[in-house]
């Protein structure tokens, strides 16, 4: 773990190969000093089969980002995370965390950690993912609590159309979702590699409630458990591990 003596952090992630968003906001999101550096992990089609073939690389991409003294390890992937149910997002938090030697941290542990530091219950859910993972991610966040009213998928599987998303879709998808019930306690815009985190400030106010993003929990979870400091959209941000 770097001693603090030459930079503000050294954030580690591990992402799936064909995304080109977490990297991007990670970095947009955290103050000028703190360097982000990933790990990949060979995945180019949100699929089932692909998810889950996808996972055998992530202990090793965590050991070797141990190699460059990250102070800790995101791995920023949603339905990578929760593929295989409850419990598998912090068996794979221990497993990195031991490979790099450091703490880590799991997108979908920590989307569960920001709606309950938020106090939320009744949420909606906008993704961009096929009917088969929305209906796991459902699944997921109603065993950990939530009441999901809604769940909103474009239905897209290749990663690398996902990437191609603009913020402004995220926002349109988003606003149409939470318009369409009756009341929610936040809107949760998930997947790392939908570019949605410059929407989440205009998103609040428009909605008048709480909005995470994957990347934006995986980013405050990220910095929470490390001490990195971080720039992060959203009133999520304003809590911190003392909370």
């Amino acid at each position: 773990m770097s001693d603090g003596t030459d930079s503000p952090g050294r954030l580690g992630l591990v992402v799936p190969s064909s995304n080109t968003t977490a990297e991007v906001e990670f970095a947009q999101y955290t103050p000028d000093g703190v360097s982000v550096h990933a790990a990949r992990m060979a995945l180019e089609s949100v699929s089932v089969d692909e998810l889950d073939a996808m996972s055998a690389d992530a202990t090793l991409a965590a050991e070797l980002l141990g190699h460059a003294d990250v102070d800790v390890v995101a791995y920023a992937c949603t339905t990578g995370s929760l593929l295989h149910g409850p419990g598998f997002d912090a068996e794979l938090e221990e497993t990195l965390s031991d490979a790099a030697g450091v703490p880590a941290v799991a997108t979908a542990r920590s989307v569960i950690r920001a709606l309950e530091i938020l106090e939320a219950e009744r949420i909606a859910v906008a993704t961009p993912y096929t009917a088969d993972l929305d209906e796991r991610e459902r699944d997921f966040l109603e065993a950990a609590g939530f009441e999901v009213v809604r769940i909103d998928g474009r239905g897209i599987e290749a990663n690398t159309e996902i990437g191609a998303l603009e913020p402004e879709d995220a926002r349109d998808q988003a606003t149409a979702l939470a318009e369409s019930v009756k009341s929610v306690d936040a809107v949760f815009v998930s997947c790392t590699n939908y570019r949605s985190l410059d929407a989440v400030d205009a998103l609040e106010s428009d909605l008048e409630v709480p909005v995470i993003t994957s990347n934006s929990a995986t980013l405050w979870d990220a910095c929470r458990v490390s001490s990195i400091g971080s720039d992060g959209a959203g009133v999520l941000f304003d809590h911190d591990s003392s909370d």
